[in-house]
């Protein structure tokens, strides 16, 4: 640090400079004490319908209500922290809505907690499914498998209703860990038990693709459909939406089988029942550009996802004015991909750009079809710099690793 010299400072200067180093002897900021009582407020809240509402009313202002959560962290490490049950969980609820994961951990394990001392197997089941949901987002396998493990041991009959749904998170978790022997164990027993249960079934497909099985779980989600066809216990409308769920799985594994034959008939057997469907639409409309079919039937379908996901925005929130509705970075990557494909550079571009100004959009993918536009239109140094983010950003998934892989080498063949 540059000066012009050590002086003795005028006391009074002395007086301003110890208030501003020392801030405890300061007042409370009137905002943190407004948040203190939004907080504490949450200890009133009572019945089912109205905590509900209160994580609605405060998801609508998320910069605030950002504020408030991180207020109610501090206090909740206080000595005799200050929230009932309800206040925590809603506290976690939002925190978990808005991704801020660290705050949500913190409440619902302090909910956990208090749910275990009042022996309640309905608040049991609100923090530790809450909680091992976290967990698995987070990518915390290990946790979330020994969390739910533990809450298997819970003697209550609310808890044991979930034993199935339970099972299920661990053996994703293990899946999720490679453990694919202790998994499949898992799965093989329940099929033991019922081996007509498609949702089981389901469950080994999972299994299956995680273990880079993939014609496996082809051949596994095509008996889950027969099955689901078959279930008399089912709905025609039940049946319809749960072989939708199927078909949409089997075409992202028909996919990394590079049967684009396959995916196509799955996307277009899905659109048929459901043609606004903007993420149906987008798939179908980029894995023909990403292949190179049918160019401008695929810029169709991605431009209708991108107005049906606007319209559906509007439609769940009505108060949206139209400059404030956001296109999916996802679809605008589809769009920018399929004109590119069609040497459409400059309008990719802007597209591309678009789609990264998205959080959700600030994927490996997408930096590396914005590196490619660049380089189409001369800009080297450009794409080498978002080839470059697109490195940093890489997923753990072996598509994201392979992906890696030939960025570096497009950035050594341009550096």
């Amino acid at each position: 640090m540059h000066s012009a010299g050590w002086r003795r400072p005028h006391l009074a200067a002395v007086a301003v400079l110890v208030a501003l180093a020392c801030p405890i002897w300061a007042a409370p900021a009137p905002e943190d004490d407004s948040l203190k009582k939004q907080a504490l407020a949450l200890n009133d809240v009572t019945g089912e319908d109205a905590i509900k509402g209160q994580v609605k009313s405060l998801l609508k202002d998320a910069a605030g209500t950002k504020k408030m959560l991180a207020v109610a962290v501090t206090m909740s490490k206080e000595k005799d922290q200050p929230f009932s049950y309800n206040a925590l969980y809603i506290l976690a609820r939002t925190a978990h809505d808005l991704k801020d994961y660290p705050a949500a951990e913190t409440f619902y394990r302090l909910g956990s907690q208090q749910a275990m001392k009042l022996k309640s197997g309905t608040k049991i089941t609100q923090t530790y499914g809450g909680l091992i949901d976290l967990l698995y987002e987070m990518k915390k396998y290990d946790e979330c498998e020994k969390l739910c493990k533990e809450l298997l041991e819970v003697p209550d009959e609310a808890v044991q209703k979930l034993q199935l749904v339970v099972l299920r998170r661990i053996i994703m978790a293990q899946a999720k860990q490679n453990k694919f022997d202790d998994a499949n164990k898992l799965v093989d027993g329940l099929l033991k038990a019922a081996p007509d249960n498609w949702v089981v079934l389901e469950l080994k497909g999972q299994v299956q693709r995680e273990a880079g099985e993939f014609t496996e779980a082809a051949k596994t989600y095509e008996g889950v459909l027969d099955k689901i066809n078959n279930d008399k216990r089912l709905k025609d409308e039940e049946k319809t939406e749960l072989a939708s769920d199927i078909r949409y799985l089997l075409s992202n594994v028909y996919l990394e089988l590079k049967n684009i034959d396959k995916v196509s008939e799955q996307l277009q057997a899905l659109l048929k029942q459901d043609p606004d469907n903007p993420t149906y639409n987008n798939d179908l409309g980029y894995i023909w550009a990403d292949h190179d079919l049918k160019l401008d039937e695929a810029e169709k379908l991605i431009r209708k996802a991108l107005e049906q996901d606007r319209k559906q925005q509007k439609k769940k929130n009505p108060d949206l004015k139209d400059d404030e509705i956001k296109d999916n970075g996802a679809y605008l990557d589809s769009l920018g991909w399929v004109l590119f494909k069609q040497k459409k550079y400059k309008e990719a571009k802007e597209q591309l750009l678009a789609a990264v100004k998205d959080k959700e959009g600030q994927h490996t993918e997408i930096y590396d079809h914005l590196g490619d536009v660049h380089m189409a239109l001369g800009e080297k140094a450009e794409a080498v710099a978002v080839w470059k983010k697109a490195v940093e950003v890489v997923g753990d998934t072996k598509r994201e690793q392979q992906r890696k892989t030939e960025i570096e080498k497009k950035i050594k063949a341009n550096q």
